[in-house]
This record gives structure tokens, C-alpha cells and sequence, in this order.
């Protein structure tokens, strides 16, 4: 082993469309000498920018669909190749932040005396309130944004649940798709105003973006359909309303997983 320490680089990559992450994350991917990739990281980026002898390492999750690596396995990669001296890149979709595990790598960086630095990128909710033209803070429509998810509805109490319905401020959450129906029942429940809208948005600033829209008294005597693809934000509120006026991306008619189609492409970078 060398006795040299190498460092840990974790960055955002953006919510999907390539050119989104940001010129200082993109200078270490072209430098890294281990990418330790996530699976909603476009594929492109890898394809294109990984230098010719780097080693790229899918360490992807999506729990719904049986896809997962252990964050104890993650960490153990990030430690052994910088104490091998290598520069190592923690490649997150999204922001490096925001819903992520990032502190539990942070812990083990520090534990090992391992140097490291956090460059952050363009979270979900921003690349859709773009790509969708709903804008978070809109004058005139909301004053605030929270940004939240629902992966346990049963914590959630009926306090909450109130408040969520009443307030103006702008709801955008995360990981919360296969919770919709439970959430339009709550916010109906607590008496949300029926004028507001909901908007889910799949794979926002891909190719295959789409964006579906709703007002709250559509959705009383409406079962929504399940959303299989990620990453899926939703978003509530009065700003919802400016998708249809503003709306700039035309969106394809054809529909199937951006990430899911290109994981062969990721999967041959890994392999060559």
C-alpha cells in the first residue's frame, strides 16, 4: 500500500441531463481515477469525460425495483482507494446534499483521516421547476419552498398533514411516487384548497421528461395511476398553474426509463 493518501471528491452530477452538471465537477470527473457512479448519473457523462484508464464503479440504488448497494460496501470502496493514493470521485444525481447519504460517508472520510471536498450541483427540484416551468418562489403565488419526502406516512402526524394542506408555501417532494396516493388522501382529508395544483414530473431533463398536472378538485374522485419512473418529483401548490402558460419543453410522447435504457452503456464504460 502507498503511503501517500489519495482524496474523495463528492459532487453532484445534476438530475439528468448531461449538460447540467457544473464546470468544477466536471474538471474531476476527467481527472478521477476511480468514479463511484450512481444510478440515476447520466450515462453520457461517463461515456464522454472518464479518462481512458479510470475505473468506473456502479454503485447504484433504487430500492423499489430490488436495485441496491449497501452504503457500508460504498464506504469501504471510498476508504480503500484513497488510502491507495487514488483520486476518487463520489459521482451523486441530483445535488451532493439534499436527500442523500452523504453524511454517512462524510463520518467514515473523517474517521480515516481521509481529505476530501463536497462540490454541490443542481438538485431535481431545480432542474424541474426549469425544465417544467413551474417556478418555486413565484411573486404572487409563494414566498417559500420545502423541500421534503414522504418514505414513511405513518410518521408523519396529523399536525403535519395540516399544516402541509394549508400552507401557500411551495411543496416539492422527493422520493414520494409510490406514496402519491396517500398524500392527495391526507392533503384532501385536512381540507387542502381544491384550486391548487399537483404536478408529477418523471425524469425531469431528460429526453424523456413527463409532466402531468392537477388541480386538487379533479383528484377527489380520482385514482391516480402508479409512477414507476424515477426520479419522480412532485410538486404542490399555486405555482403549479404556471406549467401550462410557461411550459417551453416539448416533451416526446414515447415513454420508457432514460436511466434503465443507458445502464448497458454504463455498464460496457465499467467493463472496458
Amino acid at each position: 500500500m502507498e503511503n501517500t493518501r489519495g482524496r474523495v471528491i463528492i459532487a453532484g452530477a445534476g438530475p439528468g441531463d448531461p449538460d447540467l452538471i457544473s464546470v468544477k465537477a466536471l474538471n474531476y470527473l476527467k481527472i478521477a481515477d476511480v468514479i463511484l457512479t450512481d444510478r440515476l448519473v447520466s450515462p453520457v457523462l461517463i461515456k464522454e469525460n472518464v479518462k481512458k484508464n479510470a475505473l468506473v464503479i456502479y454503485v447504484g440504488k433504487q430500492c423499489s425495483r430490488g436495485i441496491h448497494t449497501p452504503q457500508s460496501e460504498i464506504n469501504e470502496l471510498l476508504v480503500d482507494f484513497a488510502k491507495y493514493g487514488k483520486l476518487v470521485l463520489r459521482l451523486k444525481g441530483g445535488d451532493a446534499s439534499l436527500f442523500s447519504n452523504i453524511l454517512d460517508e462524510l463520518e467514515i472520510l473523517l474517521k480515516n483521516n481521509i481529505e476530501y471536498e463536497i462540490i454541490p450541483g443542481i438538485s431535481a427540484a431545480f432542474g424541474a421547476a426549469a425544465y417544467s416551468a413551474i417556478p418555486l418562489t413565484a411573486r404572487g403565488h409563494s414566498r417559500a419552498v420545502r423541500f421534503l419526502t414522504l418514505y414513511d406516512t405513518d410518521s408523519i402526524s396529523k399536525n403535519e398533514w395540516q399544516d402541509w394542506a394549508k400552507t401557500d408555501d411551495t411543496l416539492v417532494f422527493y422520493m414520494s411516487g409510490k406514496k402519491l396516493s396517500d398524500m392527495v388522501h391526507n392533503l384532501l382529508q385536512n381540507n387542502i384548497a381544491l384550486d391548487k395544483g399537483l404536478a408529477i414530473i418523471q425524469q425531469t431533463t431528460t429526453p424523456n421528461q413527463k409532466t402531468s398536472v392537477f388541480k386538487f378538485n379533479y383528484l377527489i374522485n380520482t385514482i391516480l395511476p402508479e409512477f414507476e419512473f424515477v426520479p419522480t418529483l412532485i410538486i404542490i401548490g399555486n405555482v403549479v398553474k404556471l406549467h401550462q402558460k410557461f411550459g417551453w419543453v416539448k416533451e416526446s410522447n414515447t415513454f420508457h426509463s432514460y436511466f434503465d435504457n443507458h445502464l448497458n452503456d454504463i455498464e460496457n464504460v465499467i467493463r472496458n
